[in-house]
């Protein structure tokens, strides 16, 4: 049977394109052929090689949901928290794909229910964060906040963030919530520029169901972004409900690497002085 690897590829960053020639190459030696979308009647896709930045591989996981096929990022872009390697290490992902040599993470999502004052309901979901904004950038809007069914807290703001624990090295992170691990099994809460004494960072729950209602007398309507790329309106007197999601996202590996060094990694942390296992004067002395 022939054997496929789907190619999700940045389209308008020339590195992207000569990297999925490399790619396309590399594979090409292992006798593995590559596609760039889904037909009925083709062969099983393997895995994909998701060539671009967080953005192309959140792009990736929402063209491939509900397949189970393993995405394997290669960083073209800034951070690349998503990416397992960096530009220099084409053909080596392609060849590590072909020869099956990577492990499965699993990695949690959110499902999002937007119902307008009306009653019409709308359905959506996000690997990394759902963000209720403001419509418009000149006001802010009032919002309510409830945890499963009660209420929280009223207040004025500019969104708020509900991330995955996958997404709080993004949107959340940059409104100043907390990192967390990826294997922290949990729901994060932020408020953005919130006008309140209690507006701060939740970590709820992952069975906790989260809602934002934009009140009628917010002087904005709003809009509900999925991963940052996908958009629902939310008129004054409309609510979004957020909860674990159904599915997951299955992200290939090829490191066992830690994750706080990935972290240092990304963000280029200061680790000057670090002294590693060696002991440190006092320990073991009764101080």
């Amino acid at each position: 049977m022939t054997r496929r690897i789907l190619l999700v590829v940045h389209p308008h960053r020339p590195e992207a394109l000569e990297a999925a020639s490399l790619a396309s190459a590399a594979l090409a030696g292992e006798g593995v052929s590559t596609c760039t979308d889904f037909r009925v009647g083709d062969a099983p896709i393997e895995a994909a090689l998701v060539l671009g930045g967080d953005g192309t591989m959140l792009h990736a996981a929402d063209m491939t949901r509900g397949t189970g096929i393993p995405l394997l990022g290669v960083n073209l872009g800034h951070v690349g928290f998503l990416a397992e390697l960096e530009r220099d290490d084409v053909a080596h992902a392609a060849r590590r794909l072909a020869g099956g040599e990577y492990s499965v993470e699993e990695r949690g999502t959110l499902d999002v229910t937007v119902t307008s004052p009306e009653g019409v309901v709308e359905t959506g979901w996000a690997l990394n964060d759902v963000t209720v904004e403001r419509a418009n950038l000149r006001t802010t809007i009032e919002v309510a906040l409830d945890i499963d069914g009660r209420p929280l807290s009223t207040f004025g703001c500019d969104g708020v963030v509900v991330s995955t624990a996958t997404g709080s090295t993004a949107h959340a992170f940059s409104a100043g919530g907390p990192v967390l691990w990826p294997d922290v099994d949990a729901v994060l809460v932020v408020p953005l520029a919130a006008h309140a004494l209690f507006a701060r960072p939740l970590v709820v729950s992952p069975s906790s169901h989260v809602s934002v209602e934009i009140l009628d007398r917010s002087s904005s309507d709003g809009q509900v972004v999925l991963d940052g790329a996908r958009a629902i309106d939310l008129a004054r007197g409309g609510r979004v409900e957020v909860r674990r999601g159904a599915q997951t996202v299955r992200l290939a590996r090829t490191s066992d690497a830690p994750f706080s060094e990935r972290l240092v990694k990304k963000f280029a942390l200061p680790v000057d002085g670090f002294r590693g296992t060696r002991p440190i004067a006092g320990w073991g002395a009764g101080i």
